[in-house]
């Protein structure tokens, strides 16, 4: 999402819309602690993209909470919150319920999700990678969860081609919360091919760039491979029984010795801190992209 906004707001014609969020910032900052003029501007703007897409979709708009605050409850609910504030600003009346804040899988995160939940404020759990983070997702009572099918860097890193896609994880936690009747739906992310795409034919909701639209577009775009929801993908959640709602320690240890698909080099950990040091970089560039417009 911030990789999004960045690449759309950095476009010319939004040159305007970057005026008027740093406008806003400047008008409201006194309505908001713990929270620098750059931050607010980049959130009011990010705010205005979701409502500018808003009219022509049905459902949620979504946008992500500042990746620095991920290993922050508190920091994530106030951020939360705020951007709910934004869009009531900015459009008055705007349905609150078509809001959706994105926010990183980290434990933190994920009772910040709890909390926004119980308040009446869509969540989705981005940046998940394991089985773990997924039961923990249902049982705080997210909206969506977010399953990476590759690591971001293939997105940035020339030549890397993810040697462990996570497709079958996106198949076996759909059917998981579909045996306990979970809330909570599946929106895989960072697909590269519209054979991944294809692979998830069934999967609740899919995340599709641009790119992937046009060339499923194309008369030539038949599937070249069945989807994994019309094979035996196994379950394979040795933990899916556990509750770690409530027990911290409990899911830090599942989440530690979940694997990142059948690779036993790479730890769900060192996965989840790259896509959150990637969003923070990301973050870091919004934030310059409004000093450099400001007088």
């Amino acid at each position: 999402m911030k990789a999004i906004a960045y690449g759309e707001l950095s476009k010319p014609e939004h040159i305007e819309l970057i005026r008027n969020s740093i406008s806003d910032a400047n008008d409201l900052l006194h309505r908001f602690s713990g929270v620098t003029l750059e931050e607010l501007a980049v959130e009011i703007a990010m705010v205005r993209l979701a409502l500018r897409i808003a009219p022509h979709i049905r459902g949620h708009v979504h946008v992500q909470t500042n990746p620095y605050y991920s290993y922050s409850t508190e920091s994530t609910i106030v951020n939360a919150l705020r951007i709910v504030q934004l869009f009531q600003h900015l459009q008055p009346g705007f349905e609150q319920s078509r809001i959706c804040i994105k926010i990183p899988s980290t434990w933190e995160g994920m009772m910040a999700c709890r909390a926004l939940e119980m308040a009446g404020v869509r969540t989705l759990a981005t940046t998940l990678f394991t089985m773990s983070q997924a039961i923990l997702a249902a049982e705080v009572g997210c909206t969506y969860i977010a399953p990476y099918v590759n690591q971001l860097k293939v997105h940035y890193e020339p030549g890397f081609k993810d040697p462990n896609k996570l497709l079958p994880l996106c198949v076996s936690i759909q059917k998981h919360y579909k045996s306990i009747n979970a809330k909570t739906k599946v929106l895989p992310a960072s697909l590269t091919s519209t054979n991944e795409i294809y692979a998830l034919a069934g999967v609740d909701h899919i995340t599709i760039a641009p790119d992937l639209l046009k060339q499923l577009s194309q008369p030539n775009s038949a599937p070249q491979m069945e989807s994994l929801f019309d094979s035996d993908v196994p379950l394979a959640i040795s933990v899916a029984q556990q509750s770690f709602v409530n027990d911290e320690a409990a899911y830090r240890i599942a989440f530690t010795r979940d694997l990142h698909g059948a690779s036993e080099e790479k730890l769900t950990q060192a996965s989840l801190d790259e896509a959150i040091n990637i969003f923070c970089d990301m973050q870091d560039k919004l934030v310059q992209l409004m000093k450099s417009n400001m007088g």
